[in-house]
Protein backbone atom coordinates (compact mmCIF):
# COMPACT_ATOMS: atom_id res chain seq x y z
CA UNK A 1 0.00 0.00 0.00
CA UNK A 2 1.46 3.09 -1.15
CA UNK A 3 1.49 6.93 0.76
CA UNK A 4 -0.84 8.65 0.09
CA UNK A 5 0.23 11.99 -0.70
CA UNK A 6 -3.07 13.65 -1.66
CA UNK A 7 -4.60 13.14 1.84
CA UNK A 8 -0.72 13.62 3.51
CA UNK A 9 -1.30 17.44 1.57
CA UNK A 10 -4.76 17.63 2.87
CA UNK A 11 -4.02 17.59 6.23
CA UNK A 12 -0.51 19.90 5.66
CA UNK A 13 -3.37 22.83 4.28
CA UNK A 14 -5.84 22.33 7.07
CA UNK A 15 -3.11 22.40 9.50
CA UNK A 16 -2.10 25.64 7.97
CA UNK A 17 -5.38 27.40 7.70
CA UNK A 18 -6.46 26.20 11.39
CA UNK A 19 -2.52 27.69 12.83
CA UNK A 20 -3.78 30.93 10.79
CA UNK A 21 -6.74 31.15 11.73
CA UNK A 22 -6.07 30.93 15.68
CA UNK A 23 -2.93 33.06 15.74
CA UNK A 24 -4.28 35.85 13.00
CA UNK A 25 -7.73 35.58 14.62
CA UNK A 26 -6.95 37.34 17.91
CA UNK A 27 -5.10 40.02 16.22
CA UNK A 28 -7.74 40.64 13.80
CA UNK A 29 -9.70 40.54 17.02
CA UNK A 30 -8.27 43.42 18.78
CA UNK A 31 -8.47 45.56 15.93
CA UNK A 32 -12.19 44.94 16.03
CA UNK A 33 -12.45 45.33 19.80
CA UNK A 34 -10.31 48.85 19.14
CA UNK A 35 -13.72 50.91 18.86
CA UNK A 36 -14.80 49.63 22.72
CA UNK A 37 -11.93 50.91 24.19
CA UNK A 38 -11.63 54.93 24.12
CA UNK A 39 -8.02 55.44 26.59
CA UNK A 40 -4.58 55.52 24.21
CA UNK A 41 -3.06 53.91 26.78
CA UNK A 42 -4.82 50.64 27.00
CA UNK A 43 -5.37 51.12 23.17
CA UNK A 44 -1.42 50.99 23.27
CA UNK A 45 -1.59 47.95 25.55
CA UNK A 46 -3.70 46.15 22.99
CA UNK A 47 -1.48 46.37 20.28
CA UNK A 48 1.86 45.71 22.50
CA UNK A 49 0.31 42.02 23.20
CA UNK A 50 0.79 41.04 19.61
CA UNK A 51 3.21 43.62 18.41
CA UNK A 52 6.34 41.10 18.91
CA UNK A 53 4.39 37.87 16.59
CA UNK A 54 1.59 39.02 14.45
CA UNK A 55 3.46 39.32 11.20
CA UNK A 56 4.80 35.86 12.20
CA UNK A 57 1.78 34.87 12.59
CA UNK A 58 0.93 35.22 8.77
CA UNK A 59 3.38 32.24 8.16
CA UNK A 60 0.80 29.90 8.17
CA UNK A 61 -1.54 32.01 5.55
CA UNK A 62 1.64 31.54 3.29
CA UNK A 63 2.10 28.08 3.67
CA UNK A 64 -1.30 27.31 2.98
CA UNK A 65 -1.70 29.29 -0.19
CA UNK A 66 1.88 27.63 -1.57
CA UNK A 67 0.69 24.58 -1.00
CA UNK A 68 -2.87 24.50 -2.31
CA UNK A 69 -0.90 26.16 -5.41
CA UNK A 70 1.68 23.23 -5.47
CA UNK A 71 -0.10 20.04 -4.56
CA UNK A 72 -3.75 21.14 -5.51
CA UNK A 73 -3.48 22.98 -8.94
CA UNK A 74 -7.05 22.58 -9.48
CA UNK A 75 -8.17 23.63 -7.04
CA UNK A 76 -6.38 26.36 -6.54
CA UNK A 77 -7.29 27.56 -10.06
CA UNK A 78 -10.77 27.14 -9.35
CA UNK A 79 -10.91 28.51 -6.10
CA UNK A 80 -8.89 32.01 -6.88
CA UNK A 81 -11.03 32.36 -9.89
CA UNK A 82 -14.41 32.25 -8.11
CA UNK A 83 -12.69 34.16 -5.23
CA UNK A 84 -10.32 36.84 -6.67
CA UNK A 85 -12.38 39.55 -5.18
CA UNK A 86 -13.24 38.96 -1.78
CA UNK A 87 -9.41 38.03 -1.37
CA UNK A 88 -8.21 40.19 -2.82
CA UNK A 89 -10.51 43.49 -0.49
CA UNK A 90 -8.73 40.72 2.43
CA UNK A 91 -5.81 41.23 1.49
CA UNK A 92 -5.75 44.91 1.07
CA UNK A 93 -7.38 44.86 4.83
CA UNK A 94 -4.23 43.12 5.99
CA UNK A 95 -2.15 45.79 4.20
CA UNK A 96 -4.05 48.54 6.12
CA UNK A 97 -3.56 46.87 9.49
CA UNK A 98 -0.11 46.10 8.70
CA UNK A 99 0.49 49.63 7.46
CA UNK A 100 -1.36 50.68 10.75
CA UNK A 101 0.58 48.46 12.91
CA UNK A 102 4.23 50.36 11.94
CA UNK A 103 3.47 53.95 11.51
CA UNK A 104 0.74 54.56 14.39
CA UNK A 105 3.41 54.61 17.32
CA UNK A 106 5.81 57.13 15.67
CA UNK A 107 2.63 59.51 14.40
CA UNK A 108 2.04 62.55 16.05
CA UNK A 109 -0.81 62.71 18.37
CA UNK A 110 -3.02 64.64 15.87
CA UNK A 111 -2.45 61.91 13.46
CA UNK A 112 -2.43 58.63 15.20
CA UNK A 113 -6.57 58.54 15.00
CA UNK A 114 -6.08 58.32 11.37
CA UNK A 115 -3.95 55.09 12.28
CA UNK A 116 -6.37 53.61 14.70
CA UNK A 117 -9.18 53.45 11.90
CA UNK A 118 -6.88 52.12 9.52
CA UNK A 119 -5.96 50.00 11.58
CA UNK A 120 -10.40 49.25 12.63
CA UNK A 121 -10.74 49.24 9.18
CA UNK A 122 -8.32 46.56 7.84
CA UNK A 123 -9.14 44.21 10.60
CA UNK A 124 -13.02 44.59 9.94
CA UNK A 125 -12.06 44.15 6.02
CA UNK A 126 -9.87 41.44 6.43
CA UNK A 127 -11.55 39.41 9.04
CA UNK A 128 -15.38 40.20 7.11
CA UNK A 129 -14.08 39.15 3.66
CA UNK A 130 -12.30 36.04 5.24
CA UNK A 131 -16.07 35.01 6.46
CA UNK A 132 -17.14 35.82 2.96
CA UNK A 133 -14.37 33.36 1.30
CA UNK A 134 -15.67 30.86 3.67
CA UNK A 135 -18.96 31.61 3.27
CA UNK A 136 -18.70 30.85 -0.53
CA UNK A 137 -16.32 28.43 -0.48
CA UNK A 138 -19.06 25.99 1.69
CA UNK A 139 -21.91 27.63 -0.82
CA UNK A 140 -19.46 25.32 -3.50
CA UNK A 141 -18.17 26.72 -7.20
CA UNK A 142 -19.54 25.83 -10.63
CA UNK A 143 -17.15 23.33 -12.20
CA UNK A 144 -17.20 22.55 -15.53
CA UNK A 145 -14.07 20.49 -17.39
CA UNK A 146 -12.01 21.32 -14.64
CA UNK A 147 -12.46 25.15 -14.87
CA UNK A 148 -14.51 27.45 -12.83
CA UNK A 149 -17.48 28.27 -14.44
CA UNK A 150 -19.49 30.90 -12.66
CA UNK A 151 -19.61 34.64 -12.36
CA UNK A 152 -16.92 37.03 -10.77
CA UNK A 153 -20.06 37.82 -8.22
CA UNK A 154 -21.38 34.43 -7.42
CA UNK A 155 -19.67 35.03 -4.05
CA UNK A 156 -21.70 37.88 -3.22
CA UNK A 157 -25.04 36.06 -1.80
CA UNK A 158 -26.93 36.48 1.71
CA UNK A 159 -25.20 33.06 3.20
CA UNK A 160 -21.83 34.56 2.46
CA UNK A 161 -22.32 38.23 3.87
CA UNK A 162 -23.50 36.22 7.20
CA UNK A 163 -20.78 34.20 7.29
CA UNK A 164 -18.49 37.20 7.12
CA UNK A 165 -20.47 38.95 9.99
CA UNK A 166 -20.23 35.61 12.20
CA UNK A 167 -16.66 35.84 11.59
CA UNK A 168 -16.30 39.22 12.74
CA UNK A 169 -18.32 37.68 15.88
CA UNK A 170 -15.78 35.00 16.52
CA UNK A 171 -12.34 36.78 15.85
CA UNK A 172 -13.90 39.85 18.22
CA UNK A 173 -14.68 37.18 21.13
CA UNK A 174 -10.73 35.60 20.17
CA UNK A 175 -9.20 38.61 20.91
CA UNK A 176 -11.23 39.79 23.95
CA UNK A 177 -10.22 36.18 25.82
CA UNK A 178 -6.58 36.84 24.45
CA UNK A 179 -6.72 40.21 26.18
CA UNK A 180 -7.92 38.58 29.44
CA UNK A 181 -4.93 36.67 29.49
CA UNK A 182 -2.21 39.43 28.95
CA UNK A 183 -3.42 42.65 30.03
CA UNK A 184 -4.73 43.58 33.53
CA UNK A 185 -6.09 46.01 35.64
CA UNK A 186 -9.39 47.86 34.10
CA UNK A 187 -8.71 47.18 30.70
CA UNK A 188 -8.92 43.27 31.78
CA UNK A 189 -11.84 43.51 33.60
CA UNK A 190 -13.65 45.94 30.38
CA UNK A 191 -13.33 42.33 28.54
CA UNK A 192 -14.17 40.72 30.92
CA UNK A 193 -17.58 42.50 30.70
CA UNK A 194 -17.47 42.17 26.73
CA UNK A 195 -16.71 38.63 26.73
CA UNK A 196 -20.60 37.47 27.85
CA UNK A 197 -22.15 39.19 25.32
CA UNK A 198 -19.81 38.16 22.46
CA UNK A 199 -20.18 34.36 23.16
CA UNK A 200 -23.97 34.53 23.38
CA UNK A 201 -23.83 36.56 20.07
CA UNK A 202 -21.52 33.86 18.51
CA UNK A 203 -24.07 31.08 20.07
CA UNK A 204 -26.41 32.69 17.89
CA UNK A 205 -24.57 33.22 14.66
CA UNK A 206 -22.89 28.99 15.29
CA UNK A 207 -26.88 28.65 15.78
CA UNK A 208 -28.22 30.12 12.75
CA UNK A 209 -25.14 29.04 10.35
CA UNK A 210 -25.80 25.61 11.45
CA UNK A 211 -29.51 25.55 10.22
CA UNK A 212 -29.08 27.46 7.62
CA UNK A 213 -26.39 25.12 5.79
CA UNK A 214 -28.69 22.31 5.61
CA UNK A 215 -31.17 23.75 4.72
CA UNK A 216 -29.89 25.47 1.63
CA UNK A 217 -27.72 21.85 0.69
CA UNK A 218 -29.10 18.90 0.65
CA UNK A 219 -25.89 17.16 -0.08
CA UNK A 220 -24.57 18.82 3.67
CA UNK A 221 -27.54 17.47 5.39
CA UNK A 222 -27.84 14.08 3.94
CA UNK A 223 -23.82 13.63 5.45
CA UNK A 224 -25.07 15.40 8.38
CA UNK A 225 -27.78 12.70 9.38
CA UNK A 226 -27.41 9.44 7.49
CA UNK A 227 -24.88 6.87 9.22
CA UNK A 228 -22.85 6.31 10.26
CA UNK A 229 -21.97 10.27 9.68
CA UNK A 230 -23.96 11.54 12.65
CA UNK A 231 -22.07 9.79 14.87
CA UNK A 232 -19.28 11.68 14.10
CA UNK A 233 -21.23 15.06 13.58
CA UNK A 234 -23.41 14.67 16.74
CA UNK A 235 -20.46 15.40 19.37
CA UNK A 236 -19.69 18.87 17.60
CA UNK A 237 -23.11 20.44 18.85
CA UNK A 238 -22.76 18.90 22.51
CA UNK A 239 -19.35 20.13 22.86
CA UNK A 240 -20.09 23.42 21.38
CA UNK A 241 -22.96 24.39 23.92
CA UNK A 242 -20.34 22.30 26.88
CA UNK A 243 -17.46 25.11 25.70
CA UNK A 244 -19.12 27.76 25.97
CA UNK A 245 -21.19 27.01 29.14
CA UNK A 246 -17.61 26.68 30.42
CA UNK A 247 -16.11 29.78 29.20
CA UNK A 248 -19.19 31.66 30.31
CA UNK A 249 -18.34 30.10 33.99
CA UNK A 250 -14.93 31.11 33.46
CA UNK A 251 -15.39 35.09 32.70
CA UNK A 252 -18.21 35.01 35.77
CA UNK A 253 -15.10 33.75 37.57
CA UNK A 254 -12.52 36.36 35.97
CA UNK A 255 -10.48 33.84 35.04
CA UNK A 256 -7.22 34.72 33.23
CA UNK A 257 -6.38 31.79 31.04
CA UNK A 258 -9.30 29.79 30.90
CA UNK A 259 -11.44 31.59 28.64
CA UNK A 260 -8.45 32.01 25.75
CA UNK A 261 -7.75 28.20 25.60
CA UNK A 262 -11.87 28.00 25.82
CA UNK A 263 -12.65 29.97 22.93
CA UNK A 264 -9.96 28.43 21.01
CA UNK A 265 -11.88 24.93 21.62
CA UNK A 266 -14.80 26.67 20.00
CA UNK A 267 -12.86 27.68 17.36
CA UNK A 268 -11.44 24.09 16.58
CA UNK A 269 -14.94 22.11 16.96
CA UNK A 270 -16.53 24.75 14.36
CA UNK A 271 -13.46 24.20 12.05
CA UNK A 272 -14.09 20.15 12.56
CA UNK A 273 -17.79 20.77 11.90
CA UNK A 274 -17.14 22.84 8.52
CA UNK A 275 -14.27 19.40 7.43
CA UNK A 276 -17.18 16.90 8.31
CA UNK A 277 -19.56 18.94 6.18
CA UNK A 278 -17.07 18.78 2.96
CA UNK A 279 -14.89 16.17 3.42
CA UNK A 280 -13.48 15.02 0.90
CA UNK A 281 -13.85 17.56 -1.29
CA UNK A 282 -11.52 20.29 -1.96
CA UNK A 283 -13.81 21.95 -3.95
CA UNK A 284 -17.40 21.79 -3.03
CA UNK A 285 -19.72 20.25 -3.99
CA UNK A 286 -17.95 17.37 -5.84
CA UNK A 287 -14.56 17.88 -6.61
CA UNK A 288 -12.18 15.19 -4.20
CA UNK A 289 -8.83 15.73 -2.78
CA UNK A 290 -7.98 13.06 -5.16
CA UNK A 291 -9.48 14.69 -8.22
CA UNK A 292 -7.72 18.00 -7.86
CA UNK A 293 -4.24 16.41 -7.14
CA UNK A 294 -0.88 17.27 -8.56
CA UNK A 295 1.17 14.08 -9.80
CA UNK A 296 2.62 12.18 -7.22
CA UNK A 297 6.43 13.27 -8.33
CA UNK A 298 5.13 16.88 -7.79
CA UNK A 299 3.74 15.95 -4.21
CA UNK A 300 6.23 13.95 -3.44
CA UNK A 301 9.28 16.30 -4.38
CA UNK A 302 7.54 19.13 -2.21
CA UNK A 303 6.54 17.12 0.79
CA UNK A 304 10.20 16.77 1.66
CA UNK A 305 10.71 20.75 1.17
CA UNK A 306 7.48 20.70 3.75
CA UNK A 307 8.75 18.21 6.20
CA UNK A 308 11.90 20.38 6.27
CA UNK A 309 10.47 23.48 6.86
CA UNK A 310 7.59 23.15 8.82
CA UNK A 311 9.51 22.22 11.81
CA UNK A 312 11.55 25.67 11.57
CA UNK A 313 8.28 27.41 11.80
CA UNK A 314 6.66 25.68 14.43
CA UNK A 315 9.83 25.93 16.71
CA UNK A 316 10.04 29.78 15.72
CA UNK A 317 6.34 30.33 16.87
CA UNK A 318 6.60 28.74 19.76
CA UNK A 319 10.14 30.80 21.00
CA UNK A 320 8.34 34.05 19.97
CA UNK A 321 5.31 33.40 21.84
CA UNK A 322 7.93 31.76 24.53
CA UNK A 323 9.99 35.22 25.03
CA UNK A 324 6.81 37.73 25.00
CA UNK A 325 5.14 35.53 27.69
CA UNK A 326 3.26 36.90 30.51
CA UNK A 327 1.27 40.45 30.92
CA UNK A 328 2.08 43.38 29.27
CA UNK A 329 1.61 46.58 31.08
CA UNK A 330 1.41 50.20 30.93
CA UNK A 331 4.77 50.92 32.32
CA UNK A 332 7.07 48.07 31.22
CA UNK A 333 5.49 45.90 28.65
CA UNK A 334 6.15 42.42 29.37
CA UNK A 335 7.20 40.66 32.94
Amino acid sequence: MGIDLPLIWAVIIIFGIMMYVVMDGFDLGIGILFPFVKGEQDRDVMMNTVAPVWDGNETWLVLGGAALFGAFPLAYAVVLSALYLPLMLMLVGLIFRGVAFEFRFKATAEKRHLWDKAFIGGSLAATFFQGVALGAFIEGFKVVDRSYAGGAFDWLNPFSLFCGLGLIVAYALLGCTWLIMKTEGKLQLQMHDLARPLALVLLAVTGIVSIWTPLAHPEIASRWFTLPNLFWFLPVPILVLVTLYGLLKAVARNAHYTPFLLTLALIFLGYSGLGISLWPNIIPPSVSIWAAAAPPQSQGFMLVGALFIIPFILGYTFWSYYVFRGKVTHEDGYH
